[in-house]
Formats: C-alpha cells, structure tokens, sequence
C-alpha cells in the first residue's frame, strides 16, 4: 500500500517538477548554461515591446476580422466542434500573419506531459512565438489556495504572478475576473485558452517546458505590459486578466516567449529561467 502510494506520489511529482519553480531554479542553477541572467525588467527584454505589440497586432486583426467579434453568450452556446473549428481557423491565421503555428502535444522530455511544438512554418529568431495566460497577481495579493500543487505559477522579475492553471479554482478564478472586467460590449480578456480549443493560439506558453542539459532552449520568456494606446476591440485576444480592481491603475502585465534562434517545424519549445543578478 505505503509502495504504491509512493509511486503515484513520484509519477506526479515527475511531471509537476518541470513547471515548479523553485525546483526548477535550484536545479538549473547547477548548470548555468540553462539560465539567462538579467539585472531588472528592461534587460529581460531581447526585443522591443514595438515589435512585440506589432506581433499581436496583425495576428488579433486577422483573428478579429474571421471572428466577426462574438459576444460573450455566443461563446458560452458554442458546441466542442464549433470551438474546434474555430481554433482550426486560428491557427490558419497564426500561420497567414506570423509564417508558422504552435500546438500542444506531448513533450518529447519523460515524464513532462504536454509540451508546445511547432507544427508548420518556421519560427524566425526574436520572433513572438506564445503567450503565457492566467491571472495576474501583484506581489501583495494572496494566491496561497490558488498555488497549492499548481505548478502554472510564473513569476515575474518585480515579483507579479501570473496564475497558468486553466483548471479548477484558478479557473474559476480567471473567469470571474474576465466577466467582471467587460466594457459594454467589449470583452477585455479571452477566456477560450481555459478550453482545448483557444482561440488565440499564442496562448499555450504555460505548457512550455524547461530547457534541460540535453534539451537546449530556443525561446525565453520576456514580460509585456499591454500600453494604454492597445485597440479596445482587440482586448478580447489577451488571454490575461488583473487579479484586483485596482491593478486596473496600471497596465495589463503580459509574459511573452520569444525565439533565441531559428525555429523549425516539429521542433519542440524550450525555454530557460531567468535569474536576477545584482
């Protein structure tokens, strides 16, 4: 009984351990080939936030423009096929606007689960190549039953949180916020990375999994804070959302992954941790 409760506990434990932070951070720091270090949050970024505002950009127009903007109880009535098919169209308009598109599958890493690969095109160097989801979380806000074996947490530079998990109190969490939050008409989140079928396809960076000593990394992650000049009709794309109301004071906070070098089709994503230097 005491064995077979023991194997369980290591089977989760094996695919928790490549999202988990501290482990992550504690056993990358043994190889410092697998960390990028930054001294703040403007050297954390390899390319301008323009180019990656200009990345968004012509993929949530393409996808607003196929869209044609549901509201929010059209996209509650919409079946599995319809988000399904939906996804499939947004993935065409990944591949029209950015040349390439990423889906989730399992990782080639033991034991890791799912993982994100590039499935058509080529990923240039410094290009957008996901986002990672959830609700953002100031380094003053509890998250303490939200981060019990949850291993979506990311944690930003400043010391901001965002929640990854698209299942069960961080999802319930992550929909309250998104509903409370619309404008009128206008959605300012996008709910749909919760399902399998996102319709923003960037929004599958938090099943990115680490780099290893025999897994090398190609994409890194690099923190975005939406401006205010963002198009309100294109809000409904970003797959993140403030914890708090009075977060709304300051910009959406935003994690991007970004290719380190060339990207090609069937190539699995691999990102690396950074670790702050004083």
């Amino acid at each position: 009984m005491f064995r077979a409760t023991l194997n369980r506990f290591l089977s989760k434990w094996k695919s928790y351990r490549h999202r988990f932070v501290p482990w992550m951070v504690w056993n990358l720091s043994k190889n410092e080939k697998t960390l990028r270090k930054v001294s703040g949050r403007r050297q954390d970024k390899l390319v301008p936030d323009e180019e990656v505002c200009s990345c968004l950009l012509r993929l949530f127009w393409l996808l607003h423009k196929g869209n044609d903007s549901p509201t929010p109880s059209a996209l509650a009535s919409r079946t599995h096929e319809e988000f399904g098919a939906s996804a499939v169209c947004a993935r065409a308009a990944m591949l029209r606007s950015l040349g390439f598109y990423i889906e989730r599958k399992p990782s080639t890493l033991p034991f890791a689960g799912t993982g994100v690969f590039v499935s058509k095109g080529v990923v240039p160097e410094g290009a957008t190549v996901a986002m990672y989801p959830g609700t953002v979380y100031q380094a003053y806000e509890p998250i303490l039953l939200q981060s019990i074996r949850n291993p979506f947490v990311f944690r930003c530079i400043d010391g901001v949180l965002v929640d990854g998990n698209d299942k069960g109190i961080s999802k319930m969490v992550f929909r309250s916020c998104s509903g409370r939050d619309r404008l009128g008409p206008f959605l300012t989140s996008d709910t749909s990375w919760l399902t399998t079928n996102p319709l923003n396809p960037l929004a599958v960076g938090q099943y990115v999994n680490n780099c290893s000593n025999d897994k090398s990394a190609n994409v890194c992650y690099q923190e975005y804070d939406v401006p205010s000049t963002f198009p309100l009709e294109l809000r409904q794309y970003l797959p993140n959302v403030n914890y708090s109301v009075d977060a709304h004071q300051r910009p959406l906070r935003c994690v991007v992954l970004v290719s380190l070098r060339e990207i090609a089709a069937g190539e699995e994503l691999f990102s690396n941790y950074y670790t702050i230097i004083h």
